[in-house]
């Protein structure tokens, strides 16, 4: 009777486990197909992955590889996975993919698809500066396609592509630099909250929120941004060499231009769509057909010139869904959060002081 008990006791225990495992499957499945959550369990997909190539348009012929700029541009990572898998990092996914191509001699291009209000200073030179190094070690065609927004650090970019095209929806421009910056010394004031830092060197702590800029730490920060303004400058001028200096000065206002705008202010090359970026490359080569490639991770579908390059994930904060709107939002958000100095577009920050 015992060993009965023993057996009936341990099937027990084995269909509990059983039911709850099931439950837990269940109800992670429910949560994927509401959009509440994404995970992928089997595929892996994290930065330890090796990149994989699809073909995306073509089936013979040399390969135009397409490397896309997708969203803010920074060197941090953003959002991970469930189990602390992989997080995104444009600079380091750029590099990447640049050095599986440098071994690779069939690539015979580079196509640019970039889509992007801009981002940190610092990535954007980072990223540029992969490009060129790229561009001069294979000697290769490079050109530019812009999508809907190409704007500050997306056009810095572009900057070193020898081509640039433009979708006739475009907006590009927005060259200029901005500190991004708060102060709640006013409210803290009001509701008695009094700033207790202690720095060792009297400006230590410029551009805290918790007290106002003196006026000798506006004049020091505006100096880097002018110094960075120049550089953005300078970049433009290796960029597009038929602009005088005088022109870029002027075009260089941070105002942003259509692409019939920009195209009439020589910031671009011609109109057209990336089918149209792919025919100009293959007559640039003289063949009549090529193979456009991607590489990318296991998980990533590649389907067509306009499928995303960047994973996007959509596991958010307490478990809710992110868009892709939202995901663009929140890296925003992070980049934002801490002070910096950034080539980037975008209108909600054009009160903001410090910009150039």
């Amino acid at each position: 009777m015992s060993e009965l008990r023993k057996y009936e006791r341990l099937q027990l225990i084995r269909g509990g486990l059983l039911r709850g495992l099931v439950g837990l499957v269940g109800f992670g499945l429910l949560l994927v197909g509401t959009g509440c959550i994404s995970i992928d369990l089997l595929s892996g997909g994290g930065s330890e992955v090796p990149l994989v190539e699809s073909v995306i348009r073509g089936n013979t012929g040399p390969k135009i590889l397409l490397v896309d700029i997708d969203g803010v541009i920074g060197v941090s990572k953003g959002v991970g996975s469930l189990f602390g898998g992989d997080e995104y990092s444009m600079v380091a996914r750029v590099r990447e993919v640049l050095d599986r191509a440098r071994d690779d001699e069939e690539v015979r291009a580079l196509l640019l698809r970039i889509d992007s209000p801009g981002g940190t200073a610092t990535a954007s030179e980072q990223i540029y500066t992969e490009i060129m190094r790229f561009r001069e070690e294979r000697d290769v065609p490079v050109m530019a396609q812009f999508l809907a927004t190409a704007a500050s650090g997306g056009y810095y970019i572009a900057m070193a592509a020898d081509t640039i095209q433009a979708h006739p929806t475009t907006i590009t421009g927005s060259i200029g630099v901005i500190f991004s910056s708060l102060s709640f010394a006013g409210l803290m004031e009001k509701i008695g909250i009094e700033d207790q830092t202690i720095t060792g060197g009297v400006h230590k702590d410029a551009g805290s929120p918790y007290r106002r800029l003196s006026d000798v730490e506006r004049d020091q920060l505006q100096t880097i941004v002018d110094d960075l303004h120049a550089r953005f400058r300078e970049i433009v001028g290796r960029g597009r060499p038929e602009l005088s200096a005088e022109e870029i000065e002027k075009l260089a206002d941070g105002q942003i231009f259509s692409a019939r705008q920009a195209l009439a202010n020589g910031l671009i090359d011609r109109i057209g769509t990336l089918e149209d970026a792919v025919v100009a490359l293959e007559q640039r080569l003289s063949v009549e057909e090529s193979r456009v490639v991607s590489y990318h991770r296991p998980r990533e579908l590649r389907r067509n010139l306009y499928t995303k390059t960047a994973l996007i994930p959509s596991l958010g904060a307490g478990g809710h869904g992110l868009s892709a709107e939202a995901w663009a939002l929140a890296r925003l958000e992070k980049i934002l959060a801490r002070p910096g100095f950034h080539y980037l577009w975008w209108p909600g920050l054009s009160g903001t002081p410090l910009s150039h």
